[in-house]
């Protein structure tokens, strides 16, 4: 079964060696040159027409915020790949494709800033991996863990909401 490569790349091509080196790394992976995407991704919709389709989504050092895109559109990150000392990326693919026997997962969740929540988070529970603050004063977090469940009934005994698990690798 093909996995139809996509390469989301809303970036500037030429000269561009990641993006060279992304082409490259895919071709190597799959035998199949991506299709690139340089428009808004739109992940829900590419996974309802193919939902054997993998996107590649490129994160580069200091980058914030980059997974919010895959909130609520069914793609779950099963892996990454790692292009540069610039740039990695994020391997995605449907949630109904996704093998989810990993040890860490991509946790998505929003929270209302709390000093004790955090100490909670980094611990054995989950590490915060990424964050992203809202105009309502909340903060969008991603956090890798273990153990989704014991991660859930901590977020909501504090009375924050749960988004939902995003990925894994």
């Amino acid at each position: 079964m093909k996995k139809f490569p996509i390469l989301y790349w809303p970036y500037k091509t030429n000269g561009n060696t990641d993006y060279q080196l992304s082409r490259k790394v895919i071709n190597n992976a799959t035998g199949l040159m991506p299709e690139v995407v340089i428009a808004d991704l739109d992940i829900r919709g590419i996974f309802e027409n193919n939902e054997d389709a993998t996107i590649y989504y490129p994160v580069f050092c200091e980058s914030t915020g980059w997974w919010g895109e895959l909130l609520g559109g069914n793609g779950v990150v099963v892996d990454k790949i790692i292009v540069s000392p610039e740039c990695q990326l994020m391997v995605i693919v449907a949630e109904t494709k996704a093998n989810l026997h990993g040890n860490h997962q991509l946790l998505a969740a929003e929270i209302s800033p709390s000093s004790g929540f955090f100490k909670k988070m980094n611990s054995s529970i989950a590490t915060v991996a990424d964050m992203l603050a809202t105009d309502a004063g909340t903060i969008l977090a991603l956090f890798t863990g273990k153990n989704p469940n014991q991660f859930v009934n901590i977020l909501e005994s504090t009375g924050n909401s749960y988004l939902g698990c995003i990925g894994q690798y």
